[in-house]
């Protein structure tokens, strides 16, 4: 996959608003009112010599764990902002959670990068969506979000492929199909099936 790298200026971070119904699941309804900035499915990938330093996060999960980054070092990650009133967050999580199946064996970690909701409305969107990865919350503080501000994730959802050094190899804006996601791990060293 040959995909060119553009360059991005650093986007300054917007509050995410969800509007306030709840559905049927508990979950708050898909946003309608674009509140919030969905991504174009844009991949930018870079090779091994341009990319930065590793990216330094950590938090609090869904399910009260603390997860470091620097723990996972020596395997290639995905990490995915998200919320539950995201309607393309919704559309793209069986893929994710897909792919997470498929490559967990394979020296690849997952972490969902909540931005927005509390840890019940994010328990119950993980259930209702089947996803067994873990995921951080981060409305409280941001500073997941700060982490990665020099890789522009304000889109909702933005998935990061970080290599085995724990730097960012490839970047999708919005939703990312799985075969695409597949081709992202593939190059930023997963281990062979």
């Amino acid at each position: 996959m040959s995909l060119s790298r553009r360059s991005f200026g650093v986007a300054a971070l917007s509050t995410l608003v969800v509007a306030g119904c709840s559905g049927g699941d508990g979950l708050p309804e898909p946003a309608t009112d674009r509140n919030y900035i969905e991504g174009d499915g844009t991949v930018v990938q870079w090779p091994p010599e341009e990319r930065r330093e590793p990216v330094e996060l950590s938090g609090t999960t869904v399910d009260g764990s603390t997860v470091d980054l620097a723990g996972y070092r020596g395997e290639v990650v995905v990490l995915n902002t998200w919320f539950a009133g995201c309607a393309p967050c919704r559309k793209e999580a069986a893929d994710l959670e897909a792919v997470w199946q498929e490559y967990s064996t394979r020296g690849v970690r997952f972490l969902g990068i909540n931005t927005y909701d509390t840890a019940a409305v994010a328990e119950a969107f993980q259930q209702a969506q089947g996803i067994t990865y873990p995921s951080i919350l981060d409305a409280s503080s941001g500073a997941a979000m700060l982490a990665l501000r020099t890789y522009s994730p304000q889109a909702t959802p933005t998935t990061l492929v970080l290599d085995a050094e724990g730097r960012v190899a490839a970047r999708a804006s919005g939703i990312v199909e799985r075969s695409t996601l597949a081709g992202m791990l593939d190059d930023a060293g997963a281990a062979p099936a």
